[in-house]
């Protein structure tokens, strides 16, 4: 039940931002609110779930991985909120995202979880393993690398169709076997990962050599 609470709370996170510009009602209020709803959905939640779940029988380092979840999923909201009135964000303005996003990061987080409610395999609920995940999310979490955003996987106007469809199929994935769908979404965006990396890097090599070159004043004298 906590985990499917966390998971409606992402969809709506999805949403609720469309939802004020569409009424005109967004403010700098509304967004600190947000995230700070965020980061207790998404960041002390999971973290608390997951100690509950797993984490309480590692003496020392239990505590120790859902505390860095949680403070690292506050600090990246911080991040965000820092940067909202900053004209230059490099990874925002060719449409990516710095680090994993906060309703994104609790959902990896909950990976051994789906995977041990998929198979009952008692390795997928190991401590130590367990320990180890929260902590490698929290760093992606907090990292500067350019990650997916909505409006850099925008599809072309050919396969919107058929997107529209794998997404209906999606959802109905998700009525008929929840635990797995959700591992494979996981799965799936870190296998993206690395061709978010790569796709960053080109949109950023391609600017530099369309960008002007800079005046030279000797060239001019001469």
């Amino acid at each position: 039940m906590a985990v499917f609470a966390i998971v409606l709370a992402g969809l709506l996170d999805g949403i609720d931002g469309r939802i004020a510009r569409l009424l005109k009602a967004q403010s700098r209020f509304g967004a600190e609110l947000d995230s700070l709803a965020d980061s207790l959905s998404f960041g002390m939640a999971p973290a608390l779930v997951m100690f509950l779940w797993s984490l309480q029988d590692l003496p020392r380092f239990g505590w120790f991985a859902s505390l860095a979840f949680a403070i690292c999923c506050a600090l990246r909201l911080a991040r965000f909120n820092a940067q909202i009135d900053m004209a230059e964000q490099p990874h925002k303005s060719v449409g990516f995202l710095t680090g994993v996003p906060a309703p994104l990061g609790a959902g990896l987080a909950f990976l051994p979880l789906y995977l041990w409610l998929a198979t009952g395999e008692a390795v997928f609920r190991h401590p130590a393993l367990v320990a180890v995940w929260m902590t490698a999310i929290a760093v992606l979490m907090i990292s500067n690398l350019a990650t997916l955003s909505w409006t850099s996987i925008r599809p072309r106007r050919d396969i919107r169709l058929p997107a529209i469809a794998l997404t209906g199929l999606m959802f109905a994935a998700l009525l008929t076997e929840p635990w797995w769908t959700l591992a494979a979404l996981c799965l799936l965006y870190l296998a993206l990962m690395p061709y978010a990396l790569t796709r960053y890097a080109r949109i950023k090599r391609q600017r530099k050599a369309d960008a002007p070159a800079p005046f030279d004043a000797t060239r001019l004298q001469s």
